[in-house]
């Protein structure tokens, strides 16, 4: 961050997720506690950030572009097996932040166990506290040409 007057650069501290949280509002609220979002970055990836529940919008390519930045330190921090995700998160209905229509609810086809939002129209992601390091560190599925998992 840049301040306009005296052009001095700013780097927030790093919470303990690793988010440089920038106390700048983006105008929309948090789609599960209605906290105003705020500005934030993980890795070079600009986000949108809540404070209260710590979930996060981020734009889908941004997803991908995050879990890759994250598995290249994974090796350190070790492969995790998350425990299957609370059933009753798949009837959780949430609007959208941006056009506030209904965002789909399913499970997250890659590695992660994990159940997330996503808009289709905006093209964004819903993921709740600690989900995208769950994708991140935990271990690929692989399967075989029928598409059967096979490790």
């Amino acid at each position: 961050m840049a301040c306009d007057y005296c052009k001095s650069i700013h780097f927030p501290e790093k919470n303990d997720e690793g988010l440089r949280v920038l106390d700048q509002p983006s105008g929309q609220a948090c789609p599960v506690c209605a906290v105003p979002l705020v500005y934030a970055t993980w890795e070079s990836v600009k986000l949108r950030y809540c404070t209260k529940c710590c979930g996060m919008l981020l734009g889908m390519s941004d997803f991908l572009g995050l879990v890759d930045a994250l598995r290249l330190k994974r090796e350190a921090a070790g492969t995790l097996y998350p425990p299957a995700p609370d059933e009753e998160d798949l009837n959780r209905r949430i609007d959208c932040p941006d056009c506030h229509r209904q965002m789909d609810t399913h499970r997250y086809a890659g590695p992660g166990n994990i159940i997330i939002d996503n808009c289709p129209w905006c093209a964004l992601n819903w993921l709740d506290h600690n989900e995208v390091l769950r994708v991140a560190l935990s271990r690929d599925r692989v399967y075989d040409a029928d598409g059967q998992e096979i490790g």
